[in-house]
């Protein structure tokens, strides 16, 4: 997600702390690279334009041309347009309504009923309201079927009528919430072109008849500048109250992220960010600006691991490395609290100054997976006691586990460099 963009855009940032004093001159090369990061990016080129021609004007300012730092002043400069070109602001989902009613509108195949599933998980694990899905897609074949069975898999309720009228179908399931006390209706609609007429306008009839407190469009950030148009064209028939943007972790250039705002006035609230269930965030526009800046994001590495990891057990392993116990059995279960973070290399990234060839780093599962297959096939004792791990205990841990000799002394000797540098960390020495 905006790896190109932010490689551009960091470069463009370290040529113009090389200088002493910021001119007319070389603020000119610099908004160059900026215009043509974004512009390969995908952004449209009359949001360019206008954030270009802002950067350098501020750039040029009294207050930049005072600093002692003008570098520091410039980049600072850069990720407030960057944030107020995102949004501003981060623009809450509605929490009010007693229940508070929820359409969610798209394209075919922008990912909606999938992204209906993950929206309602989260509302239930990081709002702890008591969400309703509701089938109103009676067109597309087995729609009814897959919501049925995202309802299952996250053990929450479907309504659904099977194949009959989607508006009396959303008015019944609203009727059912509130006997029920549901927190949130959330209605999947059937995706459908902005131009198909008829579609549109039982789209209309919907949300006439049961006046959605949020009506959010799912767009698929594959589909680039077209995302603009498909915005307006919903926007103009329903009003729209918001966007989540799909498939973000894919290969895309992000141009559409960066313009939707600005172009449509359609705040964007959240991003999909893998196909798991689990793969929603809200959407913030300081913390995407600082994470293309390459400042990282370490408010949302905190919130994805205060929601998953759980904290009794994470004191425990902090209370025994800082009084110098931490063994293996502590190990493995630090890596599977880890594991619950997700994709490793997802979090380097969040990291802030990590260099490029670091955020380049794929981890693979499968190198976790040994090495926990590895510290179970030790008996307790040795996991309570890795300096016991002589040859003959190290090739019957091998056989165990299925890897090799060398694997299982490379695992012991990392283990023993980590508990080198907390002792180090411990009394105040930095390892490095």
């Amino acid at each position: 997600m905006f790896e190109s963009l932010g490689e551009r855009l960091q470069n463009a940032v370290n040529k113009i702390k090389g200088y002493g004093k910021i001119t007319e001159e070389n603020i000119s090369d610099v908004t160059r690279e900026i215009r043509l990061a974004l512009l390969e990016a995908d952004v449209n080129y009359k949001v360019v334009k206008e954030f270009v021609n802002n950067v350098k004007e501020k750039a040029l300012g009294e207050e930049v041309a005072k600093s002692l730092k003008p570098g520091e002043m410039f980049v600072k400069i850069l990720k407030d347009e960057l944030v107020e070109l995102l949004g501003g602001e981060k623009a809450d989902i509605y929490t009010a309504g007693n229940p508070s009613i929820l359409m969610l509108v798209g394209l075919q195949g922008s990912g909606k009923t999938t992204t209906i599933g993950k929206l309602a998980r989260m509302l239930r694990k990081k709002y702890k309201k008591n969400p309703l899905l509701v089938a109103c897609d009676v067109y597309r074949p087995a729609a009814i079927d897959q919501l049925k069975q995202i309802g299952k898999e996250l053990n929450i309720e479907v309504y659904e009528e099977g194949k009959g009228n989607p508006v009396l179908i959303a008015k019944n399931a609203i009727q059912y919430a509130k006997e029920n006390r549901y927190d949130y209706v959330l209605i999947d609609t059937a995706g459908r072109l902005h131009i198909d007429e008829e579609l549109m306008d039982e789209l209309n009839n919907i949300q006439t008849e049961i006046n959605p407190h949020e009506v959010m469009l799912v767009v698929d950030s594959m589909t680039g500048q077209d995302a603009i148009n498909v915005i307006e064209g919903f926007n103009n028939r329903l009003s729209l109250t918001g966007a989540i943007l799909t498939k973000l972790d894919g290969d895309t250039r992000g141009g559409a992220a960066l313009s939707i705002r600005h172009l449509t006035n359609v705040p964007i609230k959240f991003i999909g960010i893998s196909e798991k269930m689990d793969g929603l965030d809200e959407f913030y526009p300081d913390r995407m600006a600082t994470r293309i800046l390459g400042m990282g994001d370490i408010m949302t590495m905190i919130e994805k691991a205060e929601e998953v990891i759980d904290q009794d057990e994470a004191m425990k392993s902090a209370k025994r490395m800082q009084e110098g116990k931490f063994d293996l059995e502590d190990f493995l279960s630090t890596l599977k609290q880890i594991k619950k973070l997700g994709p490793l290399e997802n979090l380097i990234k969040m990291l802030p100054g990590i260099p490029k060839e670091a955020k380049n780093i794929k981890v693979d599962p499968k190198d976790m997976a040994h090495i926990e297959a590895i510290i179970l096939s030790m008996t307790p004792y040795e996991r309570r006691h890795p300096d016991c791990l002589k040859a003959t205990r190290k090739q019957r841990i091998a056989n165990g586990s299925g890897r090799t000799v060398e694997e299982v002394n490379r695992l012991v000797k990392q283990f023993e460099q980590m508990k080198v540098m907390m002792k180090q960390m411990k009394n105040g020495k930095m390892p490095f």
